[in-house]
């Protein structure tokens, strides 16, 4: 998920010093999303990985 936020990321960062703007904006866009579902799916399993690991031990 990370990996294709920081695609999109260059993807917007290339085509907006070509100066399409709108395209840049919406591949930044779609970076921001991609990378705050990362983070969140991050965070979701890292607290049920210390959850699960204190059941088991």
């Amino acid at each position: 998920m990370i990996k294709w936020a920081f695609i999109f990321l260059v993807i917007a960062l290339v085509l907006g010093a070509l100066g399409f703007s709108g395209l840049a904006g919406a591949a930044m866009g779609i970076a921001k999303i991609l990378f705050f579902i990362g983070l969140a799916l991050f965070v979701i399993f890292l607290i049920l990985g210390m959850t699960i690991y204190k059941k088991t031990t």
